[in-house]
């Protein structure tokens, strides 16, 4: 484990596991890097993975400004620096997909390569998630039944008695922060300049953020690809974590990080 100080003065907490081409993975709105669950695990097994909490998160501080999703990119950068880790494949799961975005955007040359799921360009440009959905979000309701298959989550807690908890530890101060930042984001001018190789990665039955979404990045990206998993609501990396792992394994694959 690492604390990690931002340029703003504000604690980190980060953490590393696995060895292999580095890979920092970026949770999403208010959660911490509990959220990515098994999949720390599955994408460990062939890389040096980089994992941290948001500010407002987990175990780092919650300071009364600084939450934006391109300021959450720089929290990014900051955590890399720390590490010594030069450039990295970076995987963003929804509000952490817009994150990643910048990253991509503000630091070319610390990407390997490039893994939005789940996410979009911002409400200003992007495909609007339906508005009974819309409401649920924007009045902090339980957004449960949008987020797994009800058949997956049932099963789930049927054989191991437990779902994960996406947003532990997160305190509703801090969460809506995080709901600011995240529905403030708007990248659509800076997604042409995107050099990474990039996949996006979506379930075909997400609401929260629908699969068009991963066609209009893929459109604004220079050659960017899209992968669709069939079936899979938001959650899609633990629904069809098999898939999921495996598809963003073969993909980071293809573009090792030379230096």
């Amino acid at each position: 484990m690492t604390t990690v100080r931002t340029a703003d003065g504000t604690s980190l907490h980060a953490e590393e596991t696995g060895a292999g081409d580095p890979l920092i993975l970026l949770p999403g709105q208010g959660s911490s890097h509990l959220m990515w669950g098994r999949t720390i695990g599955l994408l460990a097994a062939r890389h040096r993975v980089v994992l941290f909490d948001y500010r407002g998160t987990g175990a780092s501080e919650m300071p009364a400004a600084g939450y934006s999703t391109r300021g959450f990119a720089g929290d990014a950068v900051a955590v890399l620096d720390a590490l010594g880790i030069g450039r990295a494949h970076v995987y963003g799961f929804s509000m952490g997909g817009r994150v990643a975005q910048w990253v991509a955007v503000d630091h070319p040359d610390r990407v390997g390569a490039l893994v939005l799921g789940a996410t979009t360009p911002g409400d200003a440009h992007g495909v609007p998630r339906p508005e009974h959905v819309n409401e649920r979000l924007g009045a902090g309701g339980d957004l449960t039944e949008f987020l797994h298959n009800p058949a997956w989550a049932r099963a789930r807690l049927r054989t191991e008695g437990v779902c994960n908890d996406w947003r532990v530890g997160t305190r509703p101060v801090a969460a809506l922060r995080h709901y600011r930042a995240s529905q403030a984001h708007d990248s659509w001018d800076g997604l042409p300049s995107i050099t990474a190789p990039t996949l996006c990665v979506h379930g075909t039955e997400d609401v929260l953020n629908v699969v068009a979404n991963s066609d209009l990045l893929a459109g604004r990206i220079p050659d960017a690809r899209v992968h669709r998993i069939p079936g899979a609501q938001h959650g899609y990396f633990e629904e069809q974590e098999q898939e999921a792992a495996r598809v963003v394994l073969d993909f980071l694959a293809e573009h090792p990080i030379t230096g």
